[in-house]
C-alpha cells in the first residue's frame, strides 16, 4: 500500500506556497502537487504587485519566485504532475494523477483560478493569433502597433497601462460606463495618452483570418454596430475556479467556488480549500497567502 501523508497540498500559487511553508514549519508529512513548471500562480502573468506588505513594485515573477525559494529552504518543493481526481474513502483522501495515486488524511485545494472567456466569435480561434490573455506574457510582440483591452477591472487597468508604454495605441473596453478598478489605477491609466476608453460598449465578435484584424463592437445604449481595426486583443474579464475535479466532494456556490470560510474548512471533513479557490470577499496575493497558513492550522487540528 502507497504511504500515508499527513496532508496533500494541491497547487503552488501563493496559497499553495504559504501551506507548504506552514506544513513544513509544524514538521507535517507532506505531499506538494503543482503540475505547472512556475510556482506562483497567477501572479507569474502579473508585471508589478504593488499591493503585498513590504515588496512594493515587485515583478509578479520575481514574487513566486521568492515564494517558492521560502518553501524549498524549509525542504518542500512541489512534484510536477497533473491531478486527475480527488475521492474521500472513508475519511482517506486518494489523489490520482496521470502518473501515480497518493493518499493523505487531509488535503489543502489550492488550484486557484484561470481567465475567464467571452465566448464570441473568433476568439478561440484566433487565440495565441492576436488573442492573448495575459500582457505581461505577450505584450511584447504588438511593440508600435494597436491593441484593444476588454474589461473594467484592476487586471485590464493594469495590462492597458503596460500596454501604453509599448504600444501605439491601446483601446479600453467596457461594458459600463465607469471602471472597477482601484482609483489610483484608473489615475494612472487616465494619464495614458495613448488609451482611449470606449464606454457601454461589449465585443460581437473578434475579426480576422490568420491574425486579428478588428473586433466588433456594439453600444449598449443605443445597439450601434462598428468594427474596429487592431492588431491585438487582450481580455480581462475575472477569472473562474479550477474547481471542475471537486463538484462532487466538496460543495460548490452558485460561481462554482468551494464553500468555505476563513478557516478554509469545507464540506467535507478533512478537507480545506485555500486562495481564489473559495469563496472570499477579496482574491488577492495577501489573502490567498493568509488561507495557506489557516488551511495548514485547520488541518492539524484534525491530525
Amino acid at each position: 500500500m502507497s504511504e500515508l501523508y499527513d496532508l496533500a497540498i494541491l497547487g503552488a500559487g501563493p496559497a499553495g506556497i504559504s501551506a507548504a511553508i506552514y506544513a513544513a514549519r509544524a514538521r507535517l508529512n507532506t505531499l506538494w502537487i503543482e503540475r505547472k513548471f512556475a510556482q506562483g500562480g497567477q501572479i507569474v502573468d502579473t508585471y508589478e504587485v504593488d499591493n503585498y506588505p513590504g515588496l512594493p513594485g515587485i515583478n509578479g515573477m520575481d514574487l513566486g519566485e521568492k515564494m517558492a525559494a521560502h518553501a524549498e529552504k524549509l525542504g518542500l518543493t512541489p512534484l510536477r504532475e497533473n491531478v486527475v481526481s480527488v475521492e474521500d474513502e472513508d475519511g482517506i483522501k486518494v489523489i490520482r494523477t496521470k502518473k501515480n495515486e497518493y493518499r493523505a488524511r487531509a488535503v489543502i485545494l489550492a488550484f486557484g483560478a484561470a481567465h475567464r472567456t467571452l465566448g464570441i466569435p473568433g476568439e478561440e480561434a484566433l487565440s495565441g493569433m492576436g488573442v492573448s490573455y495575459c500582457a505581461t506574457c505577450d505584450g511584447a510582440f504588438f511593440r508600435d502597433r494597436t491593441v484593444a483591452v476588454i474589461g473594467g477591472g484592476n487586471v485590464a487597468a493594469e495590462d492597458a497601462i503596460l500596454l501604453s508604454r509599448t504600444c501605439k495605441k491601446v483601446y479600453v473596453i467596457h461594458r459600463r460606463d465607469q471602471m472597477r478598478a482601484d482609483q489610483i489605477l484608473q489615475e494612472k491609466l487616465f494619464a495614458c495618452e495613448n488609451v482611449e476608453m470606449i464606454w457601454d460598449t461589449v465585443p460581437v465578435s473578434i475579426e480576422g483570418e490568420e491574425m486579428v484584424s478588428g473586433i466588433k463592437l456594439q453600444n449598449k445604449k443605443t445597439g450601434e454596430e462598428k468594427v474596429l481595426s487592431l492588431d491585438g486583443v487582450f481580455i480581462a474579464v475575472g477569472i473562474v475556479p479550477n474547481t471542475e475535479l471537486f463538484g462532487d466532494l466538496v460543495k460548490l456556490d452558485e460561481s462554482g467556488y468551494i464553500v468555505a470560510g476563513e478557516d478554509c474548512v469545507t464540506s467535507t471533513p478533512g478537507i480545506f480549500a485555500a486562495g481564489d479557490i473559495r469563496t472570499k470577499q477579496l482574491r488577492q496575493v495577501i489573502t490567498a497567502a493568509a488561507d495557506g497558513a489557516n488551511a495548514v492550522i485547520s488541518a492539524e487540528k484534525i491530525l
